[in-house]
């Protein structure tokens, strides 16, 4: 490499930037005594072939070490050594013997040999250290390309695993493809046929797949090691400005097919874990910015359950949590953030929660993030629980609330009927005194943590023996019924309960006001084979069988049938104007009736609840008739407006087989008679329609 002689350089932007002639880096480090700059050839080489010592006058302003080298260009391989204090008890740990990626870098490159104990013990790791690459963002061609902005309203969230949606061999993919960026959009036309709007990414942000058990690795994600970089892993090249480039075909491909792109990110704790876990970046640069410990101690404090909690009170992680949504914004073009246990966001520097957070605040009010998708798991490891509290105006939440209730009730649990009739239109106990739209819930039965839809009715217990921690880890509360038996069984009586329950949770979810998620594979009965915590599970334990389509094909049509109405319902009252059915419902009149019209049941013992809705034109829209009772049960039908020519007709019945279980509109069944006898463990929906 030729060596040129280095200029100063400016502190901003913080990271590696392509200027005329040469890149800038600049990094942050309050108490570091020195800092080297080290470029490579080799992301496996174990020296640096240029070292470039900042001298404490002439590159560092503030505490900012910065430095401009001419004639480097992108796709040049970098890292850092950092001297300064080991005082652990202070929260010191400097280690001049490792290798730090740049906490800005946008790119990331990983040796064959990658060793995350090599950066947990004493000693050099330089030949098996993470390393980061210069990217120029600027070179790529977006083609027009905005995000969607598409409204809550009309939106159906899927929750998919880059790696798992195609790594199946069934897939149908080259080798290459499966499990990549490349592989999603291959299969993008798979989500368009489904309905979905909105894909929501398990984090793809840079993580340590090392971070698991002894023989396992770590495949969620929720591991970070870097704010900036996509995943290298999941892309089907190995050269990391070339995965920067397929990530951004992949949001391109989705936009274009009018498919949203959320990332599920971890801004709540990164891979370096507890004390004697490894020195990647973070712990080496400012180990006692970045982090939060208990007080008086040298100890992380540990609300993530992760082993570290990132310090959002401290102004530099506030500053990098902006500007990394801000990278995912404006530079990869996503719509839009699930914040992984976003209540740790809310805590100080003593882990003691705010009233007011100001990275929240900042969030919320940066103009740069307006019209962004904001959705909030509000809640953390350690018990704090903000679910319908959460800060600010555009969050929407995870309603954990919704999950459990609705899972409750169609166990047959007592005393759920009231909750569950909150649940259905929006959760006004949560929301209501906060005058905010029905789309504040996100609305959810199932999602990566915890049981498939199919396990939730075939496992009364969790069965993760294949973790090897002695079934140990993982929920023991899962509000799941097996049906009568335990696991897989050929008795038809068993599976016809089953896919009854299944379509009664996706009805729940996708007639609910709110905003419906639905987790991937559950609309062709995925299995993990009770499995309710897959965290390190990269096989087909996780992964999307796509033999399950043909074989799931009644059950997928069910659902399709479900997104379609819920996205386009035309109202004959507004001369064929088309709306969603969420918004038909929102500006509804609901009235409550138990089996007896009038007369909701909200009794402990009750199991069943009905609805009926009239628009604002007066005109009766829908009756719908829940039975999570384990007897059929006769329910009063309203009757029908004093209008010539209309009737009821059944949309939807759970108990019946396909197609009649749930039929197009211009084939739906009229039904005759005051009353309705709706078969146990089942939903009912009727729909008044005229006459042809």
């Amino acid at each position: 490499m030729k060596e040129s002689t280095t200029q100063p350089g400016c502190s901003f932007p913080l990271g590696a930037t392509v200027r005329p002639g040469g890149v800038n880096f600049s990094v942050y480090s309050k108490n570091a005594t020195a800092v080297e700059l080290l470029l490579f050839d080799r992301v496996g080489d174990a020296r640096a072939s240029r070292v470039i010592p900042l001298d404490l006058g002439a590159h560092r302003t503030y505490f900012y070490w910065h430095v401009f080298v001419p004639d480097l260009r992108p796709g040049q391989i970098y890292g850092y050594r950092v001297s300064g204090p080991y005082e652990p008890e202070r929260g010191l740990c400097f280690d001049a013997q490792k290798v730090l990626l740049d906490p800005y870098g946008k790119a990331l490159a990983v040796p064959p040999g990658y060793s995350r104990l090599a950066a947990s013990l004493a000693g050099d790791n330089t030949a098996v250290a993470m390393k980061s690459v210069v990217a120029d963002l600027n070179l790529y061609d977006w083609q027009g390309d905005r995000p969607l902005r598409r409204p809550f309203s009309n939106t159906i969230i899927y929750e998919l695993h880059v790696r798992g949606f195609t790594r199946h061999p069934s897939s149908g993919l080259a080798e290459e493809k499966r499990g990549t960026y490349a592989g999603l959009i291959e299969k993008i036309p798979y989500l368009q046929d489904l309905g979905i709007t909105a894909v929501e990414l398990l984090p793809i942000f840079q993580f340590d797949e090392q971070d698991a058990p002894p023989d396992f690795r770590n495949y969620w994600g929720y591991s970070p090691v870097s704010f900036f970089a996509p995943h290298g892993a999941y892309g089907s090249c190995r050269e990391p400005l070339e995965i920067l480039d397929e990530f951004r075909d992949m949001v391109k491909a989705l936009h274009r097919a009018g498919i949203e792109v959320i990332l599920d990110v971890v801004y709540n704790h990164t891979t370096e874990g507890h004390e004697y876990g490894p020195t990647l970046c973070y712990r080496g640069f400012e180990n006692r910015a970045y982090y939060i410990f208990e007080e008086g101690t040298g100890r992380y404090a540990d609300y993530s359950g992760c082993g570290n909690t990132l310090n959002a009170g401290n102004s530099i992680v506030r500053r990098m949590i902006i500007d990394s949504l801000h990278h995912w914004v404006n530079e990869m073009h996503v719509d839009g953030f699930r914040f992984d246990l976003a209540s740790i966001l809310t805590r100080d520097d003593n882990g003691r929660p705010l009233a007011n957070p100001p990275v929240l605040w900042d969030i919320e009010s940066d103009p740069a993030l307006a019209g962004t998708k904001l959705i909030a798991e509000a809640w953390d490891a350690a018990g704090l629980y903000q679910v319908g509290g959460f800060v600010g105006e555009s969050w929407k939440e995870w309603n954990g609330k919704f999950r459990d209730d609705v899972r409750s009730f169609m166990r047959g649990d007592r005393g759920v009927v009231s909750r569950v009739a909150s649940r259905l239109l929006g959760s006004p106990d949560l929301y209501g005194h906060q005058e905010r739209e029905a789309e504040q819930s996100i609305n959810f039965i199932t999602c990566h943590d915890g049981f498939t839809l199919n396990d939730l009715v075939s496992y009364n217990t969790k069965h993760n023996e294949a973790n090897g921690e002695k079934n140990q880890d993982g929920t023991n509360d899962n509000l799941s019924w097996n049906c009568g038996l335990e696991g897989p069984t050929p008795d038809p009586a068993v599976e016809k309960l089953r896919l009854r329950q299944i379509k009664n949770f996706f009805t729940a979810t996708l007639l609910a006001l709110g905003a419906p998620m639905l987790l991937m594979g559950d609309e062709v009965r995925r299995t993990q084979g009770g499995n309710n915590n897959a965290y390190c599970q990269d096989n087909e334990i996780s992964w999307f069988d796509w033999r399950l389509l043909e074989k799931e094909a009644a059950l997928h049509r069910f659902v399709k049938g479900l997104i379609a109405a819920r996205l386009r319902w035309e109202d004959a009252s507004a001369s064929g104007h088309e709306i969603t059915l969420n918004e038909l419902l929102r500006q509804a009149r609901i009235q409550w009736h138990g089996v007896k019209l009038s007369q909701p049941d909200w009794g402990p013992d009750s199991h069943s609840l009905a609805l009926t809705a009239w628009s604002r034109r007066g005109r009766l829209l829908t009756h719908i008739m829940i039975n999570a009772y384990w007897e059929a049960l006769t329910f009063e039908l309203p009757p029908v407006q004093n209008l010539q020519g209309k009737t009821w007709h059944r949309w939807i019945d759970t108990a019946l087989d396909a197609p009649e279980d749930i039929c197009s509109w211009g084939h739906t069944a009229p039904v005759t008679g005051s009353t309705c006898l709706v078969q146990p463990r089942s939903i009912v929906v009727l729909m008044e329609r005229i006459r042809e």
